[in-house]
């Protein structure tokens, strides 16, 4: 048996946000939602992960799992906005240790200490997690970020930021704890997946000469066309051609404030002592 998916685009970050669910049982893993959130007044609000809940719940879904496939730097999670209202478990990849100490000293995030459980469950590889009938296998896919995972769950892989649809290709490399040959090795594994496997990946930009997104794709059609890692390229040329890529690209335009709520699985950094919560942007003078 195979899930259904519910795929919801977040255009304002290009992100995907899925309800896997198992036919029998109804019940679901909502994977890496969205909390909405305007840089140039500081607002959040709750409107895109509310659309994906109240979905579920006219559905007669019951969200079993949260699922991070890493921690973002393109949007804010709604992971605890679903917490709250579904009392699910937020679950990520166990090398967001890793994450955490990367990037907590930046910002200052003294409440982000060795013990914070941001999440409630971090999984390994080849660690399985129950969906009623069915039953979600975790990869290791690093590469993006030292703790990026992917998702299957039946003939369905949630990649995350790992690859893209064929006509994109795949995730950047040069974030800190990112490295290009880790992954490309990350990818022939998920590429190693039966050919039939359908792909769900974790955004789409919708490149020049196609006119509508798209988040599906498969194993097969991966390995025959994917711009970046086909079957034709090997790992030095892809590294080659990552890493020249990588170093054009600029910041995303939420980098900041998404891993400062990020590493806090999905909380917003604790007030000041004024009450008012703040994000910390590190500057960076020119000469």
């Amino acid at each position: 048996m195979n899930p259904q998916i519910h795929g919801f685009f977040h255009e304002p970050t290009s992100t995907v946000t899925y309800l896997a669910v198992d036919p029998a049982t109804k019940k679901v893993a909502l994977i890496d939602p969205v909390l909405d959130f305007d840089p140039a007044s500081g607002k959040v609000w709750r409107d895109s992960i509310n659309v994906v809940l109240d979905e579920a719940e006219q559905l007669g879904l019951s969200i079993a799992w949260i699922l991070e496939s890493h921690a973002h730097a393109d949007h804010l999670s709604g992971a605890q906005i679903a917490k709250a209202r579904t009392g699910a478990p937020i679950v990520i990849g166990a090398r967001i240790r890793e994450v955490q100490r990367l990037f907590a000293p930046r910002f200052l995030a003294n409440d982000v200490t060795p013990d914070y459980e941001a999440f409630d469950r971090l999984v390994s590889e080849g660690d399985e997690l129950p969906l009623g009938d069915l039953t979600i296998r975790v990869l290791l896919t690093p590469g993006h970020t030292p703790a990026c995972v992917t998702y299957v769950i039946g003939d369905a892989a949630f990649v995350g930021d790992t690859m893209f649809m064929p006509d994109f290709g795949t995730a950047r490399a040069d974030f800190p704890g990112g490295d290009a040959a880790t992954l490309y090795r990350s990818i022939r594994k998920i590429l190693a997946l039966a050919p039939e496997t359908r792909i769900f990946v974790g955004h789409d930009y919708k490149p020049p000469g196609r006119d509508v997104f798209a988040w599906e794709t498969s194993v097969a059609a991966e390995r025959a066309a994917n711009v970046q890692v086909n079957d034709a390229i090997d790992e030095a040329s892809f590294v080659a051609a990552r890493n020249k890529k990588d170093a054009t690209l600029a910041p995303p335009r939420l980098l900041l404030p998404s891993l400062q709520v990020n590493i806090r699985g999905g909380r917003l950094p604790p007030p000041d002592a004024d009450g008012i919560i703040r994000f910390r942007i590190p500057i960076s003078v020119a000469h």
